[in-house]
C-alpha cells in the first residue's frame, strides 16, 4: 500500500480511537472489553499516545504521503485526533478538583485539617513520568515477598510493603490490597503497585495478596481467601511494623468486589470456615470500579458478569434464586456498621458498568454511620490508575489522604471487634 494510503488508514484509525476514548463505541460484552483496552493508553498515557501518533505520520509524510488528496486528509485526521487527545488530558487533569470535592463531602469541608502539614502535600508527577507509563516502586517499598498465609500454595502468598528505614515496631497502619482480573486471573504483583509505594512513603506498611482463583476454585474461595489473609495479617503484621489495630482494604475490579464484600462480612462464618473467631474487621475499605451487584439484580446491562460467574465462578446455573447473587454481591450486605469507604469509578467504564457503584453508594448511605465517599471520575476507564497517569495520581493522592483522615479518627471509628467487646 503507498504511503499516502496507509497516512489515510492511519488517520481514520487515530480519530476513531479518540472519539472511543471520549464516547466508548461499545459498552457491554467482547465490544465493551475491545472498546476498554483502546482507550486505556490513550485517556491515561497522552503524551505518549501522540508521540507515537506523530512519529508514525512523520514517517508517511517523510514517504510521500502526502502527494494525494487522501494522504492530507489521513494528516487532518490525525490532526484532529491529536486536538482531541489534548481534550482527554485536559479532562484527566479535572480529575483532582473531582476527588476533593468527594472527600469534602464525606469527610468535611476542612478535613486537610486534620492531616499533618507534610501530608497535605502531594509529590508531583516530572514531565517524563507524565510522558512515559511508570511502573510501581517495587525494589524501594517491598520489603518481604511471597509470604505464606495459607496451604494453597502460591494462591495464598503476599507481600510486605513498608519503607526501608522504618523500624519493625512502628506500629504503623496497615493497607491490604486484593487484585482483580476477574475472578480467574491475576497475582499479588498486578495492580495497586503505584498506591502501595505511596501508602509506603507516607509510612504505611502495605501487604498485596493473591488467592484461589477459578475455574479451578469454587465461590466462596476467593472471599475466604482475603478472610483468611485478613486474619493472618491481624495476627502477624506486628512483626513488620504495621498495627494490627488498624488495618484497611483496598482492591480493584474482581478485587474491588472482594474488597467491599470482606468490609461488609468481618466475621461471617460462611466465608471464615475453620477460623470463625478469628477477627477479619477493617477499619476502611477503598475499592476500585468495582463489581458491587455480581448477578446484575438491579440491571445494569452487563450479564456478562453474571454468566462469567456461573460458568466458571459459582460452577453452576443460579436462575431465580437470589438468595445466591445476593449473598456474593456486596450491593445486598450493606449494614449501618459498615467501616468507612471510599468508592472510585470511571464514567466510561465499559467493563463495570458505573451503575454499579451508583447504586451500591446509594444502598451504603441510606444504613451506614460513616463517612461514605464516592468520586465518578469523567472520562476515566476500568483500571485507570494502574498507569502513573496525572489522572492515577490524582487518585491516589485522595486515597491516601482519604485513609489518613480516618486513621487520624480512628478512636471515633472503632473496629467490628472492637464495638463488640464494648456491648
Amino acid at each position: 500500500m503507498r504511503a499516502e494510503r496507509w497516512l489515510m488508514v492511519g488517520g481514520v484509525a487515530a480519530a476513531v480511537n479518540t472519539l472511543n476514548a471520549y464516547r466508548p463505541l461499545a459498552r457491554r460484552g467482547v465490544g465493551g472489553a475491545l472498546a476498554m483496552f483502546a482507550a486505556w493508553p490513550t485517556a491515561e498515557e497522552p503524551v505518549l499516545t501522540v508521540g507515537t501518533q506523530v512519529a508514525a505520520v512523520a514517517g508517511l509524510v517523510g514517504a510521500g504521503g502526502l502527494r494525494s488528496r487522501a494522504g492530507r486528509a489521513g494528516l487532518a485526521l490525525a490532526a484532529a485526533s491529536w486536538a482531541g487527545i489534548a481534550g482527554l488530558a485536559a479532562k484527566a487533569a479535572t480529575s483532582d478538583a473531582v476527588l476533593d470535592q468527594a472527600l469534602r463531602a464525606a469527610l468535611g469541608p476542612r478535613y486537610l485539617d486534620e492531616l499533618p502539614a507534610d501530608a497535605r502535600r502531594d509529590v508531583p508527577l516530572t514531565r517524563l513520568q507524565r510522558s512515559l507509563p511508570g511502573v510501581g516502586p517495587r525494589r524501594q517499598f517491598r520489603a518481604a515477598r511471597h509470604v505464606s498465609y495459607g496451604d494453597a500454595g502460591r494462591r495464598n502468598r503476599m507481600d510486605i510493603w513498608r519503607a526501608a528505614d522504618q523500624p519493625t515496631d512502628a506500629k504503623a497502619p496497615v493497607l491490604v490490597h486484593v487484585h482483580g482480573g476477574g475472578w480467574i486471573i491475576g497475582n499479588e504483583e498486578i495492580q495497586g503497585e503505584l498506591l502501595l509505594g505511596e501508602m509506603a512513603r507516607r509510612g504505611w506498611v502495605g501487604v498485596s495478596i493473591t488467592y484461589r482463583l477459578s475455574p479451578k476454585a469454587t465461590w466462596p474461595d476467593h472471599i475466604v481467601d482475603v478472610k483468611r489473609a485478613l486474619a493472618w495479617v491481624k495476627a502477624n503484621i506486628a512483626q513488620h511494623g504495621g498495627d494490627p489495630d488498624f488495618v484497611a482494604i483496598t482492591g480493584g475490579s474482581a478485587g474491588g468486589h472482594l474488597c467491599a464484600l470482606a468490609a461488609l462480612t468481618a466475621g461471617d462464618p460462611a466465608f471464615q470456615p475453620g477460623f470463625e473467631a478469628a477477627d477479619t474487621s477493617v477499619r476502611a475499605a477503598v475499592p476500585f470500579y468495582g463489581v458491587y451487584d455480581v448477578g446484575d439484580l438491579g440491571a445494569t446491562g452487563n450479564r456478562d458478569i453474571a454468566e462469567v460467574w456461573e460458568k466458571y465462578v459459582l460452577k453452576q446455573r443460579v436462575g431465580p434464586d437470589r438468595r445466591i447473587w445476593e449473598q456474593a454481591s456486596p450491593l445486598y450486605r450493606v449494614r449501618a456498621d459498615a467501616p468507612p469507604m471510599f468508592v472510585l469509578h470511571g464514567s466510561n467504564d465499559t467493563l463495570v458498568p458505573v451503575e454499579q457503584a451508583r447504586r451500591f453508594v446509594a444502598a451504603l448511605r441510606a444504613v451506614s454511620t460513616q463517612p461514605v465517599a464516592y468520586a465518578e471520575l469523567p472520562g476515566a476507564q476500568h483500571a485507570f490508575e494502574v498507569f502513573r497517569s496525572v489522572r492515577g495520581m490524582h487518585a491516589i493522592h485522595a486515597v491516601a489522604r482519604f485513609l489518613s483522615v480516618i486513621h487520624a479518627r480512628r478512636p471515633a471509628t472503632p473496629s467490628v471487634a472492637e464495638q463488640q467487646t464494648a456491648t
